[in-house]
């Protein structure tokens, strides 16, 4: 009879009825070998039947993990301006676990179950082991049907087959004789049938779980110690599948104007999870900033796979009679139709974005440096839950102090026909005098505006990293009240350098004056006099005041620079 593993004893087919294994040659009576020589033969025999599971690192599973920390990273191809993708992340986190594990003396393998199945093995750093690490491997397949058959092939599953018209089950054993990538073959008392081709409904059950499967990823050392213990260890490793944005608000006091403007600002950064798998309770912290990344981390991270079951059936039907099945295309069967995506662990691209769930939390990120890297570090400890959305606050500042300035550009050679509305821009310096202090990390801007009915939005904007000390300043628009109109007032001939007069007419209809902005060109490319001027990204600049309900002319001379 077929044991219930069907694996054949290792020493040959009648090891077990108590005849002698094939090929081995038992000693004569009268041998030399008879006393300690036959020791020794048995001792060998005893080696070449001992399973090769006995043979092989004995597996240790780790605990659970005890602490852990997850570190984001934005992905460092996404510019300013570029938006957080949700259904494919390509940011990523150092992750790091401390886990308890109690190995035996010699050499073992340690299984680390639950990592995240964006892991990127190559990165993985175990420490606190007293042997160091031999090997290091991840799992490839995750438990699931295909799996499932694929390791238990060639062994015995039971077969659960119930009557249409009776409702009656009947469950009978079978050998399962094919692996998972086609039709599913069992070996029955009756003979040899495929899978769920008879038409009638029927399930397998399995009595065990094949080893090394699991329903969560695993990641596996090495390792050997000669004595034996328990040891605390940590194992940090980067991952894929996450990122990571700040989007902020700004809040314009009602009434504020030109130099006297005052807003609130407050700022929460949005982290994103695409695993499958939770942090709890972990230290979680967000790096800004550009780092360069070399590797391919999404080539790297190629998640394990829990494979489908796909169950094909033969055409129905003999030679003699025909097949009732039709065929296509010159005598051959339609191709199966493709497997289902994965019920497990799919592919972090195919994640539906309904899928994602945001949690929002008030407690305020606290800045730190990382060389030129900005670190926010969340002061209590949160979950970083599978396949959601978090934000935490990490800005919060009020009455802050700012100015409303209006921009226009009047250079040489750009006289205009009629009025142009002038822009709109929030000007503040980042300082802790000005209220604010702290780096701003790339994001999104909704400002908004109080007033007699409420909030109202006037503007949304991306701004870029900036450091504790710059001037930050916001786009909002074009402005409906002020206006700038250039013109040349006398002729200029670009092949001599004579000096032309240039004239900017501003007229401001707000019950408050406006600080007008102007920019007047290059310095590489003009002279400039008989008007006062600053050097602002690499424009000469000059900032005039527009009275309220009024307007305001300003000329100055502009002539080409010499070789």
């Amino acid at each position: 009879m077929t044991t219930p593993d069907n694996l054949p004893s290792p020493a040959g087919r009648g090891w077990g009825r108590g005849l002698p294994p094939i090929g081995v040659a038992y000693p004569h009576p009268t041998s030399p070998l008879r006393g300690r020589g036959l020791l020794f033969l048995v001792a060998g025999l005893l080696a070449l039947t001992t399973p090769a599971h006995a043979q092989q690192r004995p597996a240790v599973e780790a605990s659970a993990p005890t602490a852990q920390a997850v570190t984001i990273y934005r992905d460092p191809n996404r510019g300013p301006g570029g938006r957080l993708d949700r259904t494919w992340p390509q940011g990523f986190a150092m992750i790091s676990e401390t886990r308890h594990v109690t190995l035996p003396p010699g050499e073992s393998t340690i299984r680390f179950t639950g990592v995240a199945e964006g892991m990127i093995a190559v990165s993985a750093i175990v420490t606190g082991l007293p042997g160091g690490t031999i090997e290091q491997n991840r799992n490839a397949d995750l438990l699931s049907p295909a799996a499932l058959v694929d390791g238990t092939l060639g062994n015995r599953v039971r077969v659960t087959r119930t009557n249409p018209t009776t409702g009656v089950e009947a469950e009978e054993t079978a050998i399962i004789r094919t692996r998972a990538d086609g039709g599913l073959v069992l070996q029955t008392d009756t003979g040899f049938e495929a899978v769920r081709c008879a038409g009638l409904p029927e399930r397998l059950s399995f009595d065990r779980i094949p080893a090394g499967l699991s329903g969560e990823p695993v990641f596996s050392i090495d390792t050997r110690d000669a004595s034996g213990g328990s040891y605390t260890v940590t194992l940090s490793y980067l991952a894929w599948g996450f990122d990571w944005e700040a989007s902020y608000v700004a809040t314009l006091h009602e009434g504020g104007a030109g130099d006297d403007l005052r807003f609130d600002l407050t700022s929460w950064l949005t982290l994103l999870n695409d695993n499958n798998q939770s942090f709890e309770d972990a230290e979680l912290l967000a790096v800004a900033g550009t780092l360069s990344v070399v590797s391919d981390f999404r080539g790297l991270a190629e998640p394990p796979q829990a494979r489908p079951l796909a169950l094909t059936c033969y055409p129905l039907g003999s030679t003699a009679t025909g097949s009732p099945e039709p065929f296509y295309g010159g005598g051959y069967p339609p191709p199966p139709p493709p497997a289902p995506p994965p019920m497990m662990a799919a592919p972090m691209m195919m994640r539906d974005a309904e899928a994602i769930v945001v949690t929002g939390s008030r407690v305020l990120a606290r800045e730190e440096n990382l060389g030129d890297l900005k670190l926010y570090r969340v002061p209590e400890r949160v979950t970083v839950a599978a396949q959601s959305l978090k934000q935490i606050a990490f800005l919060d500042r009020e009455n802050v102090t700012g100015r409303l300035l209006y921009l226009a550009a009047c250079e040489a050679g750009s006289e205009q026909d009629t009025p142009t509305a002038a822009g709109m821009l929030l000007a503040a310096v980042n300082d802790e005098d000005h209220g604010l202090g702290v780096a701003l990390p790339t994001g999104q801007v909704a400002v908004f505006e109080r007033g007699p009915r409420g909030e109202m939005l006037v503007a949304q904007e991306t701004i870029r990293d900036y450091a504790s000390g710059q001037d930050v300043e916001l786009a909002l628009g074009t402005s409906a009240q002020v206006f700038a109109h250039c013109t040349r007032q006398t002729t200029h001939d670009p092949a001599t350098p004579q000096w032309s007069r240039l004239r900017a007419t501003l007229t401001n209809a707000n019950p408050h004056p406006a600080t007008m902005r102007l920019s007047i060109g290059s310095p590489q490319q003009w002279q400039l006099r008989g008007i006062e001027t600053r050097l602002k990204d690499g424009q000469r600049i000059a900032e005039v005041t527009v009275p309220a309900n009024g307007q305001r002319m300003v000329e100055w001379d502009v002539r080409p620079t010499t070789e």
